[in-house]
């Protein structure tokens, strides 16, 4: 059966090579029947003397023109006139005898090459119109002068690509190239990508009056826009071609030249054009981009993360869709085919955690396969489990992105170096329930259907520095398995109105991939005391606040605000965070077990005693710099680890903290 399919295929390429060949036979007999017929204008204009011009003008009309001329004059709406001009100048490249018929014919020796003037005179239907540069000839760049400033008299020469594509061998013009690139259609697409892509392809057919053939496609990944509009391509029978926003010349003029040549290009080839834009473009890039898309009258799709800001009729908008949870389960399951011990719960936990784009997902399974053992046989002692690969490769796809967007900690504590009273570490055991079985609760249990809002996880941890707040956090990120991210929301916020927005939009966007920990550091930069609302300032800083935390409650991750303010939080925000975590100034037990906790056991130490120690009222951050820098003292002499060194280290730490060391903190040390 096998057999017979191949052996059918195989038959239909052959069947198909052979066609090809023969149209391809025919196209060439066609062309050079339509040369000798231009050049015989030009043998009976020479041979007429006495009346130049008029067996040529009396000459029939062209007969069996090669279906590449008939493709030239019917996309570019050539007249009679205008195409035998084409042919001229194409004659002129491919028969060597056109120099002498032309000399011949314009009665000039030196003259040996076409020019309008010669083509007014000998070619049938004349029209002066053809030399204007809003002609289609002079346009689109079918045929260019030597010298423009004189249009009779000047060489006429055909355009390069246009000379190819008339003898059968299409490419994309190599001016080009650099800037355009083909995109692949993807092998498989997930069905509600899909049906996106048949977004776009109705935008392109339907064309609005005001808006051509222009689809705006947004959100995802550059990767899932580019498959849509691939696949929106391929199933209108368009090639399709990227380029960034950034590379579209800013020159009005260039600009002129690049959009036609492209749309020359995208009539030929035919193909569509993906313009993936930047929303952080500076102004002038973004005036030149709306310039060219409202320029465009062929298809076209504007990319980008979210829509641009433009007053430009925009064309039909098409959104990346959110992959549903079985669509996932689907494109992993393809991924991963025929790897032993795949099962859709080990996958579902993946799905329930990570939410990948498809390409990434492939990238994933390629990182799982190649860890695997080789010989399909049973793990060896030691070797990863493929629910572990799996979690680990879904982790590191999923942190790209985040990466520049705020400080990854690796998460290397556990509840061991955490000292805190006993109610905190109950809190946080419970955010950790809450993360660990929202699946449980939210989708077996349904409680997302009657909660609908509000299902993130979301805390707020609140103390002085160095109380150990980034310290919990790392070690429920540790305990869930997830990345930690740090980000610094004095970075975030903006001056600008509108601005603090785009940041946190990007920052959750890229952190739904993997769910990971957010950790909002420095929250009084944004949160205070909602103010009154006195100017658009504090209009738009309360919807920055009100922005954040609805984008925390959605968030599937767990999100974690700190603040050294506790106090200076608005009641109406803080109600609207599930988890508030104290972190309180350790008393000196504490204290004392935090120095026990930060002494490494192979540190060599002389009389140090913890709780001494416990005597300086720092929190843990400080006691941990302080541990720290008298082990260097120490190391630095080849001496073991004393009281002295931790003497000066402590000075050195109080000098940063504008502080003095009073008797009772040291009493006893040295």
């Amino acid at each position: 059966m096998n057999a017979a399919h191949d052996d059918d295929r195989h038959g239909d390429r052959r069947q198909r090579r052979r066609r090809r060949g023969e149209r391809e036979a025919d196209d060439g007999t066609a062309l050079a029947h339509a040369l000798r017929t231009v050049l015989g204008r030009l043998d009976r204009l020479a041979s007429d003397a006495g009346a130049p011009g008029v067996g040529a003008r009396a000459a029939e009309p062209l007969e069996h023109a090669p279906a590449t001329l008939d493709a030239l004059t019917t996309c570019f709406g050539l007249s009679a006139f205008e195409r035998e001009v084409l042919l001229l100048t194409a004659a002129a490249e491919l028969d060597p005898g056109t120099a002498s018929r032309c000399a011949a014919a314009g009665g000039d020796p030196d003259r040996r090459h076409p020019t309008f003037s010669l083509a007014l005179a000998a070619l049938p239907e004349p029209h002066w119109s053809a030399l204007t540069p809003v002609s289609p000839l002079r346009r689109w760049q079918l045929v260019a002068l030597d010298d423009p400033t004189r249009l009779t008299t000047s060489r006429l020469r055909i355009d390069e690509r246009i000379l190819h594509f008339l003898v059968g061998s299409p490419y994309l013009d190599a001016r080009l190239h650099g800037t355009l690139l083909r995109v692949a259609v993807p092998p498989r697409l997930p069905d509600s990508y899909g049906r996106a892509a048949d977004r776009v392809a109705a935008g392109w057919t339907t064309r609005r009056p005001d808006a051509g053939g222009r689809v705006e496609l947004v959100g995802g990944d550059a990767r899932d826009r580019a498959d849509i509009a691939a696949t929106a391509a391929d199933r209108t029978g368009l090639a399709l071609y990227r380029m960034a926003a950034s590379d579209l010349p800013t020159d009005p003029a260039e600009r002129d030249r690049f959009s036609r040549l492209w749309q020359r290009e995208a009539i030929l080839l035919p193909a569509a054009l993906l313009l993936e834009a930047d929303a952080r473009e500076h102004p002038e890039q973004a005036s030149a981009v709306d310039a060219f898309v409202a320029g465009v009258g062929v298809p076209l799709v504007v990319s980008g993360e979210a829509p641009r800001g433009t007053e430009r009729p925009r064309g039909r908008r098409v959104t990346v869709p959110p992959l549903g949870e079985e669509e996932q389960l689907t494109l992993w399951r393809a991924a991963l085919d025929g790897v032993p011990g795949v099962d859709d719960a080990g996958l579902g936990a993946v799905v329930d955690q990570f939410r990948l784009p498809p390409h990434v997902i492939e990238a994933a399974a390629h990182t799982v396969r190649a860890e695997l053992p080789r010989d399909g046989g049973e793990e060896p002692a030691g070797h990863p489990r493929l629910a572990e690969l799996l979690w680990r490769a879904g982790l590191a796809e999923a942190r790209f992105g985040l990466d520049e967007l705020g400080r990854r900690v690796e998460p290397v504590a556990d509840w061991d170096d955490l000292v805190l009273p006993e109610r905190q570490f109950a809190i946080l055991r419970e955010i950790v329930a809450h993360v660990r079985q929202r699946s449980t609760v939210y989708r077996e249990w349904g409680f997302s259907r009657t909660l609908r809002r509000g299902l993130g996880v979301t805390a707020l941890f609140a103390g002085g520095s160095g109380t150990g707040k980034t310290l919990a956090a790392e070690t429920l990120a540790g305990e869930l398995g997830l990345d930690l991210f740090v980000i610094d929301l004095s970075q975030v916020v903006s001056k600008y109105i509108g601005e603090t927005e785009k940041n946190l939009r990007r920052v959750f966007d890229a952190a739904e991939r993997g769910g990971a920990l957010l950790l909002f550091d420095e929250a009084d930069a944004l949160f205070g005391k909602r103010s009154e609302v006195r100017d658009s300032h504090d209009r738009y800083a309360n919807l920055e606040v009100s922005y954040l935390l609805m984008r925390m409650e959605a968030y599937r991750g767990l999100a974690v605000l700190t603040t050294n303010m506790k106090k200076a939080l608005d009641p109406a925000f803080m109600r609207r965070i599930r988890f508030v975590v104290d972190f309180p100034f350790p008393a000196e037990p504490e204290r004392a077990e935090i120095w026990r906790r930060v002494l490494p056991p192979q540190t060599p130490t002389k009389g140090v005693d913890p709780a001494l120690l416990a005597q300086l009222t720092v929190a843990g951050g400080s006691i941990r710099n302080i541990a720290l820098s008298a082990a260097f003292l120490a190391a630095e002499e080849g001496d073991r680890l004393q009281m002295r060194h931790l003497l000066a280290a402590a000075r050195t730490e109080y000098l940063k903290l504008e502080r003095a060391l009073t008797p009772s903190e040291v009493n006893g040390w040295v």
